[in-house]
């Protein structure tokens, strides 16, 4: 089991839902969050460099058993990317997943995803 986590923007939300959708991933947690990476928005003021703002953007949790890893994450870089790509579209993030559990049945592992 692994968990995907991407970073994108949110104008590309809508775009990344319905192709997951198509794809028959439905199971996801979206969440609003702010940072920068590379896309530093930096100011400056009166000869000052200003830190740079963060900037918003939408958080995407996706857990998957281990053959639906790369099929997950081709359809959000698909479907995240800008055309042209650009600086700031966003990343993504696999990582091991320990347990899940669904508390409803208690079913845990794979079958609880």
């Amino acid at each position: 089991m692994k968990l995907i986590t991407a970073i994108i923007n949110p104008d590309r939300l809508d775009h990344v839902r319905e192709a997951l959708i198509q794809a028959d991933i439905t199971r996801i947690t979206v969440s609003r969050v702010t940072g920068h990476g590379r896309q530093e928005d930096i100011d400056i003021y009166r000869g000052q460099r200003i830190a740079p703002n963060l900037i918003p953007k939408i958080r995407i949790d996706i857990a998957v058993n281990e053959e639906f890893v790369d099929m997950t994450v081709d359809t959000i870089i698909e479907s995240a990317s800008h055309d042209p790509v650009a600086i700031g579209d966003g990343k993504i993030f696999i990582t091991p997943l320990e347990e899940c559990i669904r508390i409803r049945t208690r079913e845990r592992g794979g079958r609880a995803i």
